[in-house]
């Protein structure tokens, strides 16, 4: 038994339900899509494997099959706010962060895995990073993450918690190597870091200091332009209803 929680109930149903409601009603521009051949490719991703031996490439083609484009401008990167940045992307309407695309939608929040040597999922527990690296879920958002850095271009915006403890910008994490080394340099024009303290919450980094200074530089000495605002007033208002 892992010490993770198992494959989410119903998860056949709630990826290909998610594929028809992105295509018709989140997202239409994306055009068709093969929503049962999509659920195929992801479940063969893991299935009758190993759940410690799957790997981000195991996801390719469910990535094929998902990929559509990301308009210009409106990716959204982050870490330590993920409630945040679903509501302030607002399923693509403002942003469209990894969650908002069709091959994110799909996966956000939920949990699976399979096991050797059976076709089933595990509804009873699921390997967690720390019990091993390769497990379906974490290979699963790595290979999203490379893809999402892949395909962003324009105005690149990274939405970062200054009240988070460590630090805004985690390194190792999943903007520090995945998403940063993906991206296509040729493709954006400026960086721009929000640095978001948590509503009362303690304001442990912001621009120029601590862990975004380092950011800041790394993202400079690749020849990016960057800026970077504390506490920016959207994002604010939002944390502010809520």
């Amino acid at each position: 038994k892992w010490k993770g929680e198992g494959t989410t109930q119903n998860l056949e149903s709630i990826v290909i339900g998610r594929c028809y409601d992105y295509i018709r009603i989140v997202n239409p521009a994306v055009g068709e899509k093969n929503c049962s051949a999509i659920w195929e490719a992801f479940k063969n991703a893991f299935i009758n494997k190993d759940p410690c031996s799957i790997l981000p490439k195991d996801y390719e083609l469910f990535i094929n099959l998902s990929l559509h484009t990301i308009p210009p401008n409106k990716s959204l990167f982050w870490e330590n706010n993920h409630l945040l940045v679903n509501s302030f992307a607002d399923r693509g309407r403002r942003y469209m962060s990894l969650a908002d695309t069709l091959f994110g939608f799909l996966g956000d929040f939920l949990n699976w895995c399979g096991q050797a040597d059976t076709t089933g999922l595990d509804y009873e527990s699921c390997p967690t990073v720390e019990e091993c690296e390769n497990n379906a879920v974490e290979s699963f958002w790595r290979m999203a993450s490379v893809t999402y850095a892949q395909h962003s271009s324009g105005v690149i915006h990274v939405l970062l918690n200054g009240s988070a403890v460590g630090g805004a910008y985690p390194d190792p994490g999943f903007f520090a190597d995945y998403e940063i080394p993906n991206l296509q340099k040729d493709k954006i024009s400026q960086i721009v870091i929000w640095v978001v303290d948590d509503i009362e919450g303690p304001d442990i980094d912001s621009c120029g200091a601590h862990t975004v200074k380092v950011l800041e530089n790394r993202l400079k000495n690749l020849g990016y332009d960057v800026t970077c605002t504390n506490n920016y007033k959207s994002v604010m208002f939002l944390l502010c209803l809520d």
